[in-house]
């Protein structure tokens, strides 16, 4: 499939179920994500959580009607303006199609638009085909992250 008609925009509470489904659709989210339906008041809780903090944006990217791609940016306030992207997920028949640097333009605009003067992700160690998507994209693996699970 082909990403040319995707629609980008900040998610709306509608889009909360497909959004869950992709981050749970995944080696990693497999495993600490839960998509049945009802959603667990925990996922609705945040996203209303995000949809009111001016400082996050969740988005989609819609094609056909359909959710096919998902990030949230996080515009961290202070004296060195940065966004941070993360959670990013693409729909498997979307993959490879051009939608994730169309999202990534897309983030790194709104990044932009806000000020910010550095753009930065976390990706996880198991992901070579995104880090080689983000070399390509221009970032740098220029830092060591660390994360402990509570």
């Amino acid at each position: 499939m082909s990403a040319n008609s995707a629609e980008l925009r900040q998610a709306q509470r509608g889009d909360l179920e497909a959004i869950v489904a992709m981050l749970a659709d995944d080696d990693l989210g497999s495993g600490r994500e839960d998509a049945s339906l009802p959603l667990a008041a925990a996922y609705v809780d945040a996203f209303k959580a995000i949809d009111t903090d001016p400082n996050q944006l969740l988005a989609v990217a819609k094609s056909n009607g359909q959710v096919v791609g998902t990030l949230q940016l996080t515009f961290m306030p202070g004296l060195a303006r940065t966004g941070l992207i993360e959670a990013v997920r693409i729909a498997k028949s979307f993959r490879s199609s051009g939608l994730g640097q169309q999202m990534f333009e897309w983030a790194i605009g709104q990044c932009k638009a806000r000020g910010c003067g550095l753009v930065q992700l976390t990706t996880d160690k198991s992901r070579p085909d995104a880090h080689r998507f983000y070399d390509r994209l221009g970032f740098e693996a220029s830092h060591i992250g660390y994360k402990l699970k509570l």
